[in-house]
């Protein structure tokens, strides 16, 4: 099936909005403050693209003093016996089906952690499940290609451990209105690296990329790159670092022929120019981003 210029229609719009909606969140100083308090051991939860922003906001809370912050996938969070005052689970839909078995369970645990959600739809049952919701109806999505709704959750938390967002507000609203490289958009392989927070970024634009254009993509913490991955690295390929290069990767990628994507701008507003390549890659190969093969909105598993 060929679609039409109108392929991913919902995807831009909402990738375009970015800018707007980091900054509504950054002023949302009420809901900042349901998240958990500094000095609490915290685990955050989710799902695919929610599970990558929960391993940002771990690092950056532990980064910043606040306490003891893990990151796990809902189906996989060891969360019963590791002595968590707080669970934050970020979704979406609020209708993923291993996130509300977790949080389900969670209820009938003798002195369990305290749990927030923090969620796109409020009209879903994860708002029942959870002690405090924290609702962000203005970064829902059409679109089952996550673009706003996570970055928006992510500036979000960001806010609250006191980042000033405005230079990557500026910097987002720039990338979305530059031309793209068609060199970076017909490239045959792209490989997403990260350092600290940026790493679930990093794996958040490689998802993108598959989910969006099937494309091939790998992604990892920055410095494990040259323990083997680098191998692939060759001429008609990307490799593309959110955040701070290490020392001499540019370097070492310099002789392999493949181009290295290192923008000295904030790791969410590189996101934007990845989530860009990845609807002008699924345009270029008649592919819908807003209705993409073998996947829905929501996963939600029989029971």
């Amino acid at each position: 099936m060929t679609y039409s210029s109108t392929a991913g229609t919902h995807m831009e719009a909402e990738l375009r909005s970015q800018p707007e909606t980091w900054a509504i969140a950054a002023g949302l100083r009420e809901e900042q403050s349901l998240l958990p308090a500094a000095g609490e051991r915290v685990a955050v939860v989710g799902c695919g693209t929610s599970w990558f922003m929960a391993q940002a906001y771990a690092t950056l809370r532990e980064g910043a003093g606040q306490g003891v912050t893990d990151a796990f996938a809902a189906s996989e969070a060891p969360v019963f016996d590791r002595g968590y005052d707080a669970v934050v689970a970020i979704t979406r839909s609020g209708t993923t089906t291993e996130v509300l078995e977790l949080l389900d369970r969670l209820r009938g645990v003798p002195g369990r952690p305290r749990t927030v959600g923090v969620v796109g739809d409020p009209e879903t049952p994860l708002v029942d499940l959870v002690d405090t919701a924290i609702r962000l109806p203005f970064a829902d999505e059409s679109s089952v290609v996550q673009t706003r709704f996570a970055t928006t959750a992510l500036a979000l938390v960001r806010a609250s451990l006191g980042h000033d967002l405005s230079p990557a507000i500026d910097q987002a609203a720039a990338a979305i209105e530059e031309e793209l490289d068609d060199e970076l958009v017909s490239a045959e392989q792209y490989t997403f690296l990260g350092a600290g927070w940026t790493i679930g970024l990093a794996h958040e634009a490689a998802l993108k990329m598959r989910e969006a254009s099937q494309s091939w993509t790998e992604s990892y913490p920055a410095k494990e790159y040259r323990h083997g991955p680098i191998s692939i690295a060759a001429p008609g390929r990307v490799t593309w670092m959110l955040g701070d290069a290490p020392a001499g990767l540019a370097a070492d990628l310099s002789v392999t022929g493949a181009r290295f994507e290192d923008r000295p701008i904030d790791g969410m507003a590189d996101l934007v120019r990845a989530q860009r390549v990845a609807l002008a890659r699924a345009r270029r190969f008649d592919l819908d981003p807003d209705s993409p093969r073998n996947l829905t909105r929501s996963v939600i598993l029989p029971s």
